[in-house]
């Protein structure tokens, strides 16, 4: 039985507002029905309970093998073999260490549904790795952020394979390194800078960490600084007078801390690391400080930058200019830069995944955070941040866990998701 038309992939299309909003909503509620009421999409919902301990282990599996930023290597090879075991086509990494496997549709010129989940980690490398099965829950560092994801990008793409669903469109599954942290999204931002991976992903739903009950839809910008300030250092007794450095820092985070912002949209600004010095009786040759700003805004992004600036200027001159011996010089450098953008209400994908939910009786809300859709979002394409489903806690922690309960929950979204999107035939 082939679904109707209204059943294929139509990524990005334009919605007509207003007055079509509520025909536009239930034509996406019947598509996602008809999807739930095929008997091999019952089979794949079974195909998750009966595979759940085999979930499990490779969960455990990828959590033990190190990943940590700019050293995901290993990591992606793992899920590279694991892509090859599923019988996927066009398995392969690029030069940063995304991998890439396609399932094939049969309309090779309608664009791809992408799945994504990050590799790394925000554990430096070195950090030893302990990963235990205990009173029904998974444990280890990632486990959950983002092991999981992991986990659901294959249990994917192992129903489709056991059950012989075909879509009309390809979907392809990407392992991405660079979410985390100072890897500044650059993963997924390599992907969208390549022409053929721009022209042909559709649309992107990212898999990130556990649960079922939120879309990220809206991506929170950010941008981060390094501030370095140095001078000629020296003895704090005979060299009392020079330009100290640290000083200067305190001078700047006196004045960039009495900036107000705005709290529609919420903004804010951390400083998050101060080191320099050497000993406690010598004047420092550096200073280093590390600030975070954070905004839905561009504008207010913007605007914080050009106060940090100013500060930094006005502090540094500041110390100087009270010295006689030896001037300091400041050096800023941007080390994470995350777009700020959102999904427009109407968009397709945000009326599919909120069908699903209604089908699934999920209760999920939109949410603004920082995710590999960020990039996506800010170049005008359709894409979403959803959870793998299951519980989750202790994020970024060495005591990181997974409770697997209700994973089959999440893998059941993402599925009617993905098969919603893509248009389903079966023989």
């Amino acid at each position: 039985m082939a679904l109707g038309p209204q059943q294929q992939p139509s990524f990005g299309r334009a919605i007509s507002p207003a007055s079509g909003e509520s025909r536009e909503a239930r034509s996406a509620q019947q598509m996602v029905a008809r999807v739930a009421e095929l008997r091999s999409v019952h089979e794949a919902f079974a195909w998750f309970r009966s595979q759940a301990r085999e979930l499990e282990d490779r969960q455990l599996e990828v959590t033990a093998i190190p990943a940590p930023p700019w050293g995901e290597a290993a990591r992606s090879d793992w899920l590279k073999s694991q892509f090859e075991e599923l019988g996927l086509a066009g398995v392969h990494q690029d030069e940063l260490d995304n991998v890439f496997a396609v399932r094939p549709g049969k309309d090779i010129n309608v664009p791809y549904l992408a799945l994504s989940a990050h590799l790394d980690t925000v554990f430096p490398a070195g950090t030893p790795i302990a990963v235990a099965r205990e009173a029904g829950k998974l444990y280890g560092p990632g486990i959950s952020d983002n092991a999981s994801g992991i986990t659901a990008l294959l249990a994917i793409a192992g129903a489709l394979r056991d059950t012989n669903i075909e879509t009309t469109a390809s979907i392809l599954f990407i392992g991405n390194v660079g979410e985390e942290g100072e890897g500044n999204l650059r993963g997924m931002r390599h992907i969208f800078e390549q022409a053929k991976w721009f022209e042909s992903i559709g649309a992107l739903v990212v898999l990130d960490g556990a649960g079922t009950d939120t879309i990220v839809a809206e991506g929170l910008g950010s941008r981060r600084y390094e501030i370095t300030v140095r001078g000629p250092g020296g003895h704090s007794w005979s060299d009392f007078g020079v330009a100290n450095p640290i000083v200067a820092l305190a001078r700047i985070i006196d004045r960039f801390s009495q900036t107000t912002v705005a709290n529609v949209p919420k903004t804010t600004f951390n400083i998050g690391i101060v080191h320099g010095g050497t000993s406690v009786n010598s004047i420092p040759e550096s200073a280093t400080m590390r600030v975070d700003t954070r905004s839905a805004s561009v504008e207010q992004l913007d605007r914080l930058e050009r106060a940090l600036r100013e500060a930094v200027k006005q502090g540094t001159a500041e110390t100087s200019g009270r010295k006689k011996q030896g001037t300091l010089t400041v050096e800023v450098r941007v080390i994470g830069d995350r777009p700020a953008a959102e999904l427009p209400a109407d968009a397709h994908l945000l009326r599919v995944i909120r069908a699903v939910d209604a089908q699934l009786n999920n209760t999920a809300r939109i949410q603004r955070a920082s995710t590999d859709a960020n990039i996506p979002l800010s170049l005008g394409r359709e894409a979403i941040a959803i959870g793998a489903g299951g519980g989750g806690g202790g994020a970024h922690t060495m005591t990181e866990w997974y409770d697997p309960a209700g994973r089959d929950l999440g893998l059941k979204r993402i599925l009617l998701l993905t098969l919603t999107l893509c248009g389903v035939s079966q023989e």
